[in-house]
């Protein structure tokens, strides 16, 4: 206030707030550029200059704090900044991050968990970002407890504390025959069987001990086993897997290291079958848990490994199992799937359709791991997209719906009708094009003994018949509307809902349809009973069929002495309370009660009875 008070004192208190302001800003960009150039000592100087004329920039103080944590590591320098950057703007998300990241550096990581926690209360939606930073914090804590015990371990002289440190002494020594690295390695892969014995070999140094050592580099970078070189690679892949296992700071160092990255893709194409089942075995590892996803997910070469997997899966039948292994749970992450998405045509989509149009009992296991991996891809708009609107795709899912039928392969086809499903969720040239042969293969999977694949069916068809006007009457004279009546009368939720949407698919765009429905169900009962006791849109696909039947003359007089009108009302009366909105359910049970009264005005009788007329002159104007 004092400030404002001086400038309006002053006839030029405005130009001089305004050179103020643009001298402080120079001064921060003099900061950033020292920041960006290395010069952290000048950034900070910089940074603290325009603190002196500007007490209240906030941007100054949460610069100077990143420099000061990330490059000269002033910890509590950096945690008063932020104080009084928040003392600025008490909504700054960047002071948070970076006083959390100071304490956490500190090991307060109570504090630090706070400072993150905070960033909710001003915004809701950063969750994701949120989370990931209690992630570190969470593992930095772990990690000083695990060395912690580690050490004290090793002062106890306990064996297998001690065991660690002395193998990797003397695997230290360079230039010794390729058998005694070898040997050493067995030992030491044998000797790290917990937490205590992982945490010793990275704080004696081990990943440098082994990474560093020139023959072992030597033997690495061949792509072919040449002499013991085969022993030498699985040995070293079996010690980074025992390493590695359940510790996520030995996992970060490991990919940390971009030689290593880089023979970790090479080792992936080895020749040698046994070097590349213990590749895979370590990969497996990094997929158990989100931790180690996302260091996968960070290669720089994600696309070059991600090919030479898909290689493997393609030419061995034996390796496939693990590589979907590896496949699958990356696909579950989004950020895999953005990364993905350019490559996927050229890398997912061949193994794909090679495999369903050669369905064995060989792979017939793989499959439907397979159909998984595809399934948690289409979680993506994009990657959905393109198999949805693939040819190729199409054909080797009518061929491999084929296959299964004949083959009896249940799991297979349920799996891959749950991908039909979504992929024709949204209508494509592609899904119309084989929308007849897709329904027709549908169909007759209605009748599958396995009650997944009746869904499955079901719900293929909920979504492909209103794609195609050929599909639906072909359907329709394959005697759908029977196969769907069957099933209605006895069938789960869902089975139900998928039924009931192509039962109304079939009504609306096929008279035949509705003959057959009112020649199996005179009184339309089923219908009736979903109107009445089923969910929401059941009932409201339930009540558009009813309404259809009824341009067939004869219909709505056969339904005089039921509950049909009083049904219909209860759900036309939900759309009418103060401020309730009409949903599909209310809408159609309102226009099929006035197609039933028009059709046949006896029921309008039962309608006054109960009071009705109100009500659905509330919600529906009636139209000759």
């Amino acid at each position: 206030m004092y400030f404002f008070y001086i400038c309006l004192q002053q006839p030029n208190g405005n130009k001089i707030s305004k050179q103020r302001f643009s001298r402080n800003n120079e001064l921060k960009a003099k900061g950033n550029g020292a920041y960006g150039c290395g010069d952290y000592e000048t950034a900070v100087l910089h940074y603290t200059e325009g603190l002196q004329k500007a007490r209240d920039m906030q941007t100054l103080y949460t610069n100077r704090a990143q420099v000061a944590y990330i490059k000269l590591q002033k910890y509590k320098e950096a945690i008063t900044d932020c104080d009084w950057a928040l003392r600025c703007d008490e909504k700054c998300i960047k002071a948070l991050i970076h006083m959390g990241r100071a304490n956490q550096a500190l090991k307060n990581y109570g504090e630090a968990r706070g400072c993150y926690r905070r960033i909710l209360d001003i915004e809701p939606d950063r969750t994701s970002l949120v989370k990931q930073y209690l992630t570190q914090v969470d593992l930095e804590e772990k990690k000083e407890v695990e060395e912690k015990g580690a050490w004290d371990a090793f002062a106890k002289g306990k064996e297998k504390a001690v065991t660690v440190h002395l193998l990797l002494e003397k695997l230290n020594k360079p230039e010794q025959m390729i058998m005694y690295y070898c040997g050493g390695l067995e030992l030491l892969s044998q000797a790290i069987t917990d937490c205590t014995g992982q945490t010793l070999f990275r704080l004696n140094n081990g990943f440098s001990v082994i990474g560093g050592n020139d023959t072992v580099k030597r033997y690495l970078c061949q792509s072919s086993a040449a002499g013991f070189s085969e022993e030498l690679c699985v040995s070293v892949l079996k010690l980074w897997s025992a390493v590695c296992r359940g510790n996520e700071e030995n996992q970060r160092l490991l990919l940390q290291n971009s030689l290593e990255k880089e023979r970790l893709v090479q080792l992936l194409a080895w020749e040698s079958a046994e070097v590349r089942a213990q590749c895979l075995a370590l990969l497996c590892l990094f997929t158990r848990d989100e931790h180690g996803r996302r260091l996968l997910i960070g290669l720089p070469d994600l696309h070059m490994l991600v090919k030479t997997l898909m290689e493997r899966l393609c030419d061995e039948v034996s390796s496939a199992e693990r590589v979907l292994s590896v496949l699958g749970p990356l696909a579950a992450e989004e950020q895999f799937r953005i990364l993905l998405r350019e490559d996927f045509a050229t890398l997912f989509v061949p193994p794909f359709v090679r495999y369903l149009r050669d369905i064995t009992s060989t792979n017939r296991s793989l499959l439907s791991a397979l159909i998984s991996t595809l399934f948690s891809m289409t979680a993506d708009n994009f990657i959905r997209g393109e198999i949805a609107q693939s040819k190729e795709c199409w054909e080797a899912f009518l061929i491999a719906m084929e296959r299964c039928s004949h083959c009896d392969y249940g799991d297979v086809l349920g799996a891959l009708l749950g991908l039909l499903i979504k992929l024709s969720a949204r209508a494509s040239p592609a899904a119309q094009d084989y929308a007849v042969p897709v329904s027709c293969r549908c169909l007759a999977s209605l009748g599958h003994p396995d009650g997944h694949v009746i869904t499955r069916s079901a719900g293929v068809l909920s979504m492909v018949l209103p794609q195609s006007q050929d599909a639906t009457q072909d359907a329709v004279n394959g005697g759908i509307v029977k196969k769907l009546l069957k099933l209605l009368k006895g069938s789960g939720q869902t089975t139900t809902r998928y039924c009931i949407k192509t039962l109304a698919v079939c009504t609306t765009s096929s008279q035949q349809a509705r003959e057959d429905l009112v020649k199996l169900d005179k009184r339309l009962q089923t219908l009736r009973r979903l109107v009445g006791g089923a969910g929401e849109m059941e009932a409201g696909n339930a009540a558009l069929c009813l309404g259809h039947c009824l341009d067939i003359p004869g219909v709505a007089a056969a339904l005089l002495g039921t509950d049909v009108v009083l049904l219909l009302l209860r759900h036309a009366a939900r759309s009418s309370g103060k401020g309730r909105k009409t949903g599909s359910a209310q809408e159609n049970a309102a226009i099929t009660l006035g197609k039933l009264c028009k059709a046949e005005p006896r029921h309008m009788v039962k309608l006054r009875e109960l009071r009705g007329l109100e009500i659905l002159h509330s919600c529906l104007t009636l139209r000759p």
